[in-house]
């Protein structure tokens, strides 16, 4: 089968483009695959973070794509599709995440003059505006099929496309972050302290992950624990700032505000006992998907998919709402039980054989051939 995929590829950065470029190694290895990216994903005046793009020091492995589509230039939207369409595609797989890219994918996925798959992070963004449904139901009408990787996704999908064709695949593993390290050889290295229970809240810091609710959290648990926040701050990070230094064991926070690169992620995760997901909202998290790699059960809140991406399969516990007292609590238990804790790491070892990249791309083009 002949696969074109469009969507945030390198030199563009973020887990995104990393899901992307894993994506495409999977699918080439039994399809004639060819990758096409955005020459603008965002107007820098819309993108909060510090850049769009790798630095030198993000160690990110280069991708081989086409980078043709400005989200804001609808000259470049005709211009892709006809590149595309050249090619002759058996299909065009693209990946979305909010309607921003809805006009563009859209008109892309129209007339590419083949079937088209989305693989869909979010139908609607977890912060919504007035614009994103009539924009999403548009772009969802255009395209062939779906790939929805929680069941928050699904029902979001089926309420905008009633009947939509599509089908429900956990997010694979994100494998190319390297092997776990020994634990005081990270903690050396990230300076901090090897002894004490070590909790992580770890990606882009957004209002809608909950940092502000894990440290308020964290203000009453035992001096035998430290929280490692590792991660880009989109906006100003003053707010969390003001509620460490009003902790009484600030000192056991270490903070590290900046994009991770992609050699430096197994520091967090090798010293890290549990990682912490106290989202206000969520479908499925790729963050999820690095913790499982690296065999680190997670805390997550009972909003979106986490439940069943995490505490229907064992990979960590679920607290009931997105509070400081019900993580505080499931850290505790978690902590306090060491059967618990045996347990979400055995289920880890059983997901990990479950999500592997060749079985997510072969689902894929499987579900592909009957539309």
């Amino acid at each position: 089968m002949r696969i074109s995929l469009l969507s945030s590829f390198y030199p563009l950065r973020g887990g995104i483009s990393q899901f992307n470029s894993s994506m495409l190694e999977g699918l080439g290895k039994c399809h004639d695959t060819r990758a096409f990216s955005f020459s603008r994903q965002y107007p820098s005046l819309l993108f909060p973070g510090k850049t769009q793009y790798v630095t030198p020091e993000d160690e990110a492995t280069p991708v081989k794509a086409e980078a043709l589509l400005d989200t804001v230039n609808p000259l470049t939207w005709a211009r892709t599709a006809r590149t595309i369409r050249a090619w002759k595609p058996d299909l065009l797989v693209m990946k979305y995440w909010m309607s921003w890219f809805a006009p563009s994918l859209g008109y892309v996925a129209r007339k590419a003059g083949c079937k088209s798959v989305v693989v869909l992070d979010n139908v609607i963004p977890h912060e919504p505006h007035w614009f994103d449904k009539p924009l999403t139901r548009w772009f969802l009408k255009g395209c062939s099929g779906f790939v929805c990787m929680s069941s928050q996704v699904q029902a979001d999908l089926l309420r905008l496309r009633p009947g939509a064709p599509h089908i429900l695949l956990p997010h694979p593993l994100y494998t190319h972050f390297g092997e776990r390290l020994p634990r005081e050889e990270a903690a050396r290295k990230l300076g901090v302290d090897p002894t004490l229970k070590t909790l992580l809240f770890f990606g882009l810091i957004r209002e809608y992950k909950g940092l502000d609710i894990l440290l308020e959290a964290f203000r009453d648990l035992p001096e035998d624990y430290q929280l490692v926040i590792a991660g880009e701050p989109y906006g100003s990070f003053d707010k969390y700032q003001d509620i460490i230094d009003s902790l009484p064991g600030k000192e056991r926070v270490h903070v590290f505000p900046d994009y991770i690169r992609d050699s430096q992620v197994k520091l967090f995760f090798s010293v890290a006992d549990a990682a912490v997901l106290p989202y206000r909202s969520a479908t499925q998290s790729g963050i999820s998907a690095i913790a499982c790699h690296f065999e680190v059960p997670m805390i997550v809140t009972d909003v979106g998919g986490l439940k069943d991406t995490i505490g229907a399969l064992g990979t960590g516990i679920v607290a009931p709402e997105a509070t400081p007292v019900a993580i505080r609590k499931e850290i505790l238990r978690y902590f306090s039980d060491p059967q618990l804790r045996e347990q979400c790491r055995k289920a880890i070892g059983m997901e990990k054989d479950r999500l592997g990249w060749d079985r997510f791309c072969s689902a894929l083009t499987d579900f592909a051939a009957t539309l």
